[in-house]
C-alpha cells in the first residue's frame, strides 16, 4: 500500500529565523495529522538548524535536501556527499529538478548518477521528472517522462525504484500560477505507472509517484482524489505553514 508523501522545496529561501519560525508553525498546524509523511527540504546552508528545531518540537516532519553531488570525498569544491547528508539528518534528496536540469545542465544520465549514488548510501531520491510547455503542446509529454525515467532503469533496473519517489512536474506549471488539470495529471501519472509496469507490476504498484507544480490548498484535495496521485513536491506554498499543512491534510483525508 502506497503512502502519500508531501514535500516542501524551499529552493533559495531562507534564513535562520524564517527556518525556526516556519518549522516551528508547521508542526502546530500539522498536530494530530496522521496517514501522511510530511517533509522540507530547506536551502543546505540551513540543514542542521532544521533538523535542531525539527528535534526541539519532538516533530515528525521529515528533513530532505534539495540536492547531492556524485563524489564522496576529496578535491571538490562546492560539492555535497550523501554521507553529509545523513550526517546531518536529511533521509529524502531532491534530485533532476527542472531547475537544475536547466541551470546547471544536469543530463539524463548524471542524474541517474545521482539517483544511484543516494541509494548505495541508504537515501531516498526524489526523482523529478516533467516536460517543458512546448514538449506539452506537442504532444510529448509521456515520451520525455519515459525517456528521463530510463535513464535509470536502464543504468540501474527497474528495481532501483523501490523505496525512491517520483515526482512529477511539468516544467511550465513551476512557479507560474498555470497547474495542470486533477485528470490530466492522473493521466500522466498512470502513464508513468504503466511505463515502470513494462518492467515490473510490483514496482509499479508500489512506487509513490507525486505531483508538482502550482499545488495549493484551494487545488490539493482535486489532485489526491486521483488514484495514481500519492502526493505532492511543492514550492511556492511550501514557504507559509498553513498553506502547506492544508495541502498535507488534504493528503492524509484522500488517502485514508
Amino acid at each position: 500500500m502506497r503512502h502519500p508523501v508531501v514535500m516542501g522545496n524551499w529552493k533559495l529561501n531562507g534564513s535562520k529565523e524564517m527556518v525556526t519560525n516556519l518549522i516551528t508553525d508547521l508542526n502546530t498546524a500539522l498536530d494530530g495529522v496522521t496517514g501522511v509523511d510530511v517533509a522540507v527540504a530547506p536551502p543546505v546552508m540551513y540543514l542542521d538548524l532544521a533538523k535542531h528545531v525539527i528535534d526541539q518540537n519532538n516533530s515528525n516532519i521529515i528533513l530532505g535536501a534539495q540536492n547531492v553531488d556524485v563524489n564522496a570525498t576529496g578535491a571538490f569544491t562546492g560539492d555535497i556527499s550523501p554521507e553529509m547528508l545523513k550526517d546531518v539528518g536529511a533521509t529524502h534528496i531532491i534530485i533532476g529538478h527542472s531547475e537544475r536540469r536547466e541551470y546547471h545542465h544536469e543530463s539524463d544520465e548524471f542524474v541517474a548518477q545521482k539517483f544511484a549514488f543516494l541509494k548505495e548510501n541508504g537515501l531516498i531520491p526524489v526523482l523529478c521528472i516533467g516536460e517543458t510547455d512546448a514538449q506539452n503542446e506537442a504532444g510529448e509529454t509521456v515520451a520525455v517522462c519515459a525517456r528521463q525515467l530510463d535513464a535509470v532503469i536502464k543504468a540501474h533496473g527497474v528495481e532501483a525504484l523501490n523505496g525512491a519517489i517520483i515526482a512529477y512536474e511539468p516544467i511550465w506549471a513551476i512557479g507560474t500560477g498555470k497547474a495542470a488539470t486533477a485528470e490530466d495529471a492522473q493521466r500522466i501519472h498512470a502513464s508513468i505507472r504503466a511505463h515502470i509496469a513494462e518492467q515490473s507490476e510490483t514496482v509499479a504498484k508500489n512506487v509513490v509517484i507525486q505531483y508538482g507544480g502550482s499545488v495549493k490548498p484551494e487545488n490539493a484535495a482535486a489532485y489526491f482524489a486521483q488514484p495514481d496521485i500519492d502526493g505532492a513536491l511543492v514550492g511556492g506554498a511550501a514557504l507559509n505553514a498553513e498553506s502547506f499543512a492544508a495541502i498535507a491534510k488534504a493528503a492524509a483525508v484522500a488517502k485514508k
